[in-house]
């Protein structure tokens, strides 16, 4: 089952990754320690699926890329927040890893409850209470960026198909 994990307002990109940990690049050395500063067993408990459910200003603080790689590299399959810091949204988006706003999702969840999440079609479902949520949907290019896993692949694919992979500019 994949579970839900309820975090308040204002989780800095510090409290989903403390700066100490940013020499690191990898996303399952990120991983054994993400979320830390706000539970300190959350690595060893999260599961591949699991969703993070939180509420106002979501990956607030510093425009660092190793949050949302922590967070994908623990596991997390996506993330509903009631708003997001810009940055993070942007960089959650670049690394592959699902955001969505909802103002009304973080009322109606426990962590440990079941969740479904539809990205595409906004929708995100507490299996163990039956109730849906509304969410924002994404528009089509960041769906596509999130198809593809990241910007980077994205960018990628794009490239093979036009035909301009690694070919130099004329100016």
């Amino acid at each position: 089952m994949v579970r839900a994990w309820v975090f308040g307002d204002n989780i800095s990109t510090d409290d989903i990754i403390a700066g100490r940990y940013l020499v690191q690049r990898d996303p399952k050395e990120l991983a054994k320690h993400v979320m830390e500063a706000v539970d300190p067993e959350f690595a060893a408990k999260v599961r591949k699926g699991d969703v993070i459910v939180a509420g106002k200003n979501f990956g607030c603080g510093s425009s660092r890329e190793h949050a949302p790689i922590a967070l994908r590299g623990a596991g997390i399959a996506a993330v509903v927040a009631e708003s997001f810091a810009r940055i993070f949204f942007r960089n959650a988006i670049n690394q592959g890893l699902p955001v969505l706003v909802s103002r009304e999702a973080r009322r109606g969840f426990k962590t440990g409850d079941g969740i479904k999440v539809n990205i595409s079609k906004g929708e995100v479902l507490n299996t163990r209470t039956g109730k849906k949520f509304k969410a924002e949907p994404l528009p089509d290019f960041l769906m596509e960026i999130l198809r593809a896993g990241g910007l980077l692949p994205y960018l990628k694919r794009m490239g093979r198909k036009s035909g301009n992979m690694g070919k130099k500019s004329a100016v």
